[in-house]
């Protein structure tokens, strides 16, 4: 039972439903709108491609197309022209900048006429905004594509949607129905989340009662607000915001459950009505001592430090509780790795154990790990066999992927990924493994390493394992016959589904989706297929095949 599990007494299938379905109808919801598949991963320098989507093309120009051909001869999709799109009180939302929130929609949109929900998709800088009426839905739309509308200081585009209504888990968008209850998913989490994060980040918004974290979906929590209008408060401010500069980014649902019940106080639930609500030690009947006291305050070393990036709250005071009470900015502690909070010395080693004595090697590790940061070095442990040291960029890196990859299945054993009591790997006892490889490698200067510079870190969208695979930095002359090919060759699984994005016929490389029967599966081809090189008859230098989990469920 996992520590969440344990701590919180409610309905735990109502928290998992509430989790699968937040993100079943937020794939309906992106899927509904086309051309929405955006580059996962950074694009190799020469390949032509550039952040934020999947066909090399830039924001910009995408933008200026988009625009012009919804309200022109129409879409095109996958190279076909698609009827115009019929009107519906849902409007998509595109050309949104980076910092905008759900505070801004509503700013900007509402002298259409009242907006019953809105939808944020903070990645790929869209949203989908449900006004109460058609007419209003009509307004907006015929207004963008006469005049510019701008959101938070930049120029927006505007369409019907193909859905007539936002679905949400229930109807707590009307006052009366006794939601205070708000589901929070955390996006691109490059660091921790604890209580002591989503307390500093939502209370002074409003008064909160309780916090759940939870790890299924990726990183969820369930926050508890003193009042309905609390809940809505931060719902409008928050939904959309990152926490931390460029990563944790937040998407804001109402969630089912109306309260939460919690038994203990810790990094991952807490009462803040019952302070006494604190875990102790197993069989000392006693209270565990607090090394930092009881709240967190301003440390030079070994605590929060100097504040993070600030991070200002829209100016409307509605969404505010007074002015008085409330920060026109919110300072955010730096953030804490799961080492320090439990209880061991902060590491940037990984152990892991459960490995396949012939399938996996140093190569394959960094295959799959690099996901989560960047290698240094990786040694497998002569005096336990199945069991490798992985030394990270630093320990954040190393709670990534112990949130990730601690027991998933790769090739039918369960691995185990913890934090090593060592503070570096040294390269000792080297030794030949079953396939012949070197039990030690160095991957400090490893152009593959995916974290090498802020630029770099900020194009990865840190994923848990999924069924889909996102590809990309391949070369064009390079078929589905081929990627399937290289799955026989290489004795792994082969995809069931293939989706290639659209490029241009300038461009050196192409990217797109594969989808395999399980999530096992992909994992496996990951491991094996990630950085394999990839030559070209008269080709001067082999192409990198980069591989990383997809946000998409499925294609």
């Amino acid at each position: 039972m996992s520590t969440v599990e344990g701590a919180v007494q409610c309905d735990e299938g109502e928290y998992g439903r509430a989790a699968k379905r937040l993100k079943t109808e937020e794939t309906e919801a992106e899927e509904r709108e086309e051309g929405e598949e955006e580059l996962e991963e950074g694009e190799d320098s020469d390949s032509g491609s550039l952040p934020g989507n999947g066909n090399g093309e830039s924001a910009t120009d995408n933008r200026a197309r988009w625009s012009a051909s919804q309200f022109g001869a129409g879409r095109r999709e996958n190279g076909e022209d698609s009827h115009r799109i019929s009107p519906s009180p849902v409007v998509h939302v595109r050309g949104l900048c980076e910092a905008v929130v759900e505070a801004d929609l509503i700013d900007a949109l509402e002298r259409f006429g009242p907006i019953c929900y809105v939808m944020m998709m903070p990645f790929k800088r869209q949203a989908l905004v449900e006004f109460s009426a058609g007419e209003s839905a009509d307004l907006c739309v015929s207004c963008g594509a006469k005049e510019p509308v701008y959101i938070a200081g930049q120029q927006a585009y505007f369409n019907y949607s193909t859905s007539k209504r936002i679905t949400r888990p229930t109807n707590a968008d009307n006052p009366n129905s006794g939601n205070k209850v708000l589901l929070l998913s955390i996006q691109n989490p490059l660091y921790p989340i604890t209580t002591d994060v989503l307390y500093t980040v939502c209370n002074p918004i409003g008064s909160v009662l309780r916090i759940v974290i939870f790890k299924r979906n990726g990183i969820q929590a369930m926050v508890e607000f003193e009042s309905i209008q609390c809940a809505q408060k931060a719902k409008a401010a928050l939904n959309g915001a990152d926490i931390y500069a460029g990563c944790c980014t937040l998407k804001i649902e109402y969630a089912r459950p109306t309260r939460l019940n919690v038994i203990k106080n810790d990094n991952e639930s807490w009462d803040y009505t019952k302070p006494y609500l604190v875990r102790r030690d197993r069989g000392k009947g006693r209270q565990r001592q607090a090394i930092l006291g009881e709240h967190p305050s301003s440390y030079s070393d070994n605590g929060y430090g100097p504040p993070c990036p600030l991070l200002p709250l829209p100016n409307n005071s509605r969404y505010k509780l007074t002015s008085v009470d409330v920060p026109d900015m919110v300072s955010y502690p730096l953030p804490q790795s799961s080492s320090s909070y439990s209880g061991h010395a902060p590491s940037s080693v990984a152990m892991v154990s459960g490995l396949h004595p012939s399938k996996m090697n140093c190569t394959r590790i960094f295959n799959l790990f690099c996901l989560y940061g960047n290698i240094e070095k990786v040694k497998f442990m002569k005096s336990v066999p199945g069991t490798a040291l992985v030394e990270m960029g630093d320990e954040y890196a190393v709670d990534r992927a112990i949130t990730h990859l601690n027991s998933i299945k790769v090739f039918g054993k369960r691995l185990n990924v913890c934090v090593s009591k060592q503070h570096a790997v040294i390269p000792s006892q080297v030794f030949e493994l079953e396939d012949g490889s070197s039990s030690y490698k160095d991957f400090a200067m490893t152009r593959n390493n995916r974290f090498s510079s802020a630029g770099q870190a900020s194009k990865n969208i840190i994923q848990p394992p999924s069924a889909v695979l996102h590809y990309y930095n391949v070369p064009p002359c390079i078929s589905q016959d081929h990627l399937l090919r290289l799955c026989t060759e290489h004795d792994v699984p082969g995809f069931v589904k293939f989706k290639m994005f659209d490029a241009k016929p300038s461009s050196k490389t192409i990217s797109g989706l594969l989808e395999f029967d399980s999530k096992t599966e992909a994992v496996e081809v990951l491991t094996v297929l990630n950085h394999y090189q990839i030559r070209i008859p008269n080709g001067s230098n082999p192409y990198t095949l980069k591989l990383c989990f997809s946000t998409s469920s499925h294609l």
